[in-house]
């Protein structure tokens, strides 16, 4: 098998994972509240991200980390998986899995602009248009679908929804900082996520032990959409003799969760939902266009 396709198949593998979360979060949380649910399923993810160290054979990195690489960790662990998660999680126990997938998904526009903003890079007319593009389509499942009269199901998870996509953005901004290899920057950060998680429970409600389909379902949270599916991405992209066509599979995702929201949730999948993710997805792919590759300033050149 050639590394293209190697990479193809798990790319694949991880996407159809990924389209499953928005779904096992609806059942973790009708076991357990959000904070126990991010406590544990960070927990879990530490331990399968261990496991996958271990059997790569890079235990010895763990041990050779510098002081300053597990300071840049602790900050990202702070605020993704811990305070990422915990809004992401609210979101979805607040708001019906269609709208918090859709209004999450809006971590794309983020990473545009920030990827403008912190490495000095000049924003084409049609990138910005697709931000417009995509953003129309947030408004669409926000007013559900009557521009004139924002109405989402529930405003506090609405604006928790998207709030999560400006999180995850800034924690993207520290992961740059960091120079680890991805699995072991992974594994420090949950591990410092789950510290503060488990702070927060202990806080907020005390330590209670999950029943057994309730510690299933966080089992599956945490490995297929915290731990495993990013170290097949990463697989998958290193593979890749063309990055940006592995990428692009990534926006099949939230069409795919929706399937699997309507097949096992029973959500009926409401017409403005699917107009207004598809219009986030349309200004992504604009995005990736030629005409919108975002170009180095004249400040940001030697």
């Amino acid at each position: 098998m050639n590394n293209d396709k190697k990479a193809f198949i798990l790319a694949c593998f991880a996407v159809v994972f990924w389209s499953t979360v928005a779904t096992a979060f609806k059942i973790s949380l009708s076991f357990v509240t959000p904070i126990q649910l991010l406590a544990f399923a960070s927990l879990f993810s530490s331990l399968v991200l261990f496991l996958v160290i271990i059997l790569q054979n890079k235990l010895k990195s763990i041990l050779s980390v510098s002081l300053k690489d597990l300071i840049i960790s602790f900050g990202i662990g702070f605020f993704n998986p811990f305070l990422y998660y915990f809004v992401l999680f609210k979101a979805y126990s607040l708001l019906p899995a269609q709208e918090a997938l859709a209004l999450n998904y809006t971590w794309a526009i983020v990473l545009t602009i920030l990827t403008s903003v912190v490495q000095k890079k000049k924003v084409r007319f049609v990138a910005y248009l697709a931000l417009f593009v995509s953003f129309f389509g947030v408004l669409i499942i926000i007013s559900k679908g009557s521009i004139v009269a924002l109405r989402p199901s529930n405003t506090l998870g609405a604006i928790l929804a998207i709030s999560s996509s400006l999180i995850w953005g800034f924690s993207w901004i520290m992961n740059l900082m960091s120079k680890l290899d991805v699995e072991i920057r992974l594994f420090f950060n949950f591990i410092f996520g789950s510290i503060f998680s488990f702070i927060a429970l202990l806080i907020n409600q005390g330590f209670v032990i999950p029943n057994l389909l309730a510690t299933i379902s966080i089992f599956y949270v945490a490995t297929f959409e915290m731990g495993v599916t990013f170290v097949l991405w990463n697989k998958a992209l290193k593979n890749a003799s063309n990055p940006a066509k592995i990428n692009n599979l990534i926006y099949a995702s939230p069409l795919i969760s929706v399937l699997f929201i309507n097949l096992f949730l029973k959500e009926k999948i409401l017409g403005y939902t699917l107009l207004g993710l598809l219009l986030i997805i349309l200004g992504i792919l604009m995005q990736n266009t030629p005409f919108a590759q975002i170009k180095e300033s004249k400040d940001s050149v030697n």
